[in-house]
């Protein structure tokens, strides 16, 4: 938990406490220390980018990436690629690497400790969270609890306030000096880094060679079940080939989106169960793509809740419903549920 500096105690707000929930149309909430809280909603379009942001420079490596994965994605259009196999890969792969590794792993429980679990099962989930290549579970929780810290203002890191596509994809290719090198950003992960296995992953971008080896492994394994299956290498090769093209690329391509469309159409459409101060919504088609984490709204009233759906009935939260039962084997303890605090507005 960051608390924030040199700030007067009326917006002493803790990174990961819930928000007062204030209801659509009321003028203002009580904080904990008794002060009121009058929402201002930012306008689009109404925000400068981060003054760290270094306009004259782009990230290379983060644009030369994300435009290889595309081009390398568009051979799925090649029909020699293509197998039924391949494209429920992609579905699969995102609930495996991007709902589990990203949704529940970097986000619930490194980024806001909604749950507790044994070091080895954090391990894992952060593993299979690297397999979507969006960077080092470190600088990911450090962007992300900025984002907390600062939402849809100046100093937010990614908001589709100062402009859509800036929020979506733009902010990736731009040098943001805050998180470019790990002693600008390692005040937000403290925590992560006190583990060995975090810093191993950083040092060295340790973590692009296991989204590189896990996919070797998937076109290894997808040679040898196609190779056993059709009986010659060809078939073999065929069929490597298309869970490669598939189930890595595509889905790759396809987790991107759907986490970035957080960040983006998250904040620009969609309802509100809980007037919060800045422009987060819950988004249908982000929610049932992500498997959960489209509910942003009620994710940013209250953030080291588990739960980002299930604030109404009809809110699918895939990824929560996986938390529940790994609590009930007794693989993770101490589920946050939503605050009492919190009373949804009328829809």
């Amino acid at each position: 938990m960051i608390a924030s500096r040199n700030r007067p105690n009326r917006s002493a707000v803790m990174l990961d406490q819930p928000r007062p929930a204030i209801a659509a149309g009321a003028i203002r909430a009580e904080l904990p220390d008794g002060s009121t809280l009058t929402p201002a909603l930012p306008r689009r379009n109404s925000l400068r980018r981060p003054a760290t942001v270094r306009r004259d420079r782009i990230n290379w490596p983060y644009a030369t990436g994300v435009v290889l994965i595309h081009l390398l994605a568009c051979l799925a259009f090649l029909p020699w690629f293509f197998s039924w196999s391949g494209v429920a890969a992609v579905f699969v792969g995102n609930y495996l690497f991007c709902s589990l590794g990203i949704g529940a792993g970097y986000h619930r429980c490194l980024a806001h400790r909604a749950f507790g679990c044994p070091k080895w099962f954090e391990h894992t989930l952060t593993i299979l969270g690297v397999c979507t290549l969006q960077d080092s579970p470190a600088r990911w929780v450090a962007i992300h609890r900025a984002h907390h810290r600062h939402p849809d203002r100046d100093t937010d890191p990614h908001s589709p306030l100062a402009g859509f596509l800036w929020g979506h994809i733009g902010w990736l290719f731009a040098v943001n000096s805050q998180f470019e090198q790990v002693p600008s950003y390692e005040k937000y992960v403290r925590d992560l880094f006190r583990d060995p296995f975090h810093k191993a992953l950083v040092r060295n971008e340790f973590w692009f060679f296991v989204y590189a080896a896990h996919a070797l492994a998937i076109l290894l394994i997808a040679f040898l079940v196609g190779w056993f299956w059709g009986g010659t290498a060809s078939a073999g090769a065929q069929f490597g080939a298309s869970l490669l093209v598939w189930g890595v690329f595509v889905r790759t391509v396809y987790s991107w989106h759907v986490t970035w469309g957080t960040n983006s159409a998250a904040h620009f459409w969609g309802y509100r169960n809980y007037e919060t101060g800045e422009n987060s919504r819950n988004n249908w088609l982000i929610a049932l793509t992500s498997n959960g984490d489209g509910w942003h709204n009620n994710h940013h009233a209250d953030p080291r809740c588990a739960a980002h759906g299930f604030h109404r009935w009809w809110e699918l939260d895939v990824t929560y419903l996986t938390i529940l039962i790994w609590e009930r084997i007794g693989l993770v303890w101490k589920v946050r549920r939503s605050s009492k605090k919190l009373e949804p507005a009328a829809v």
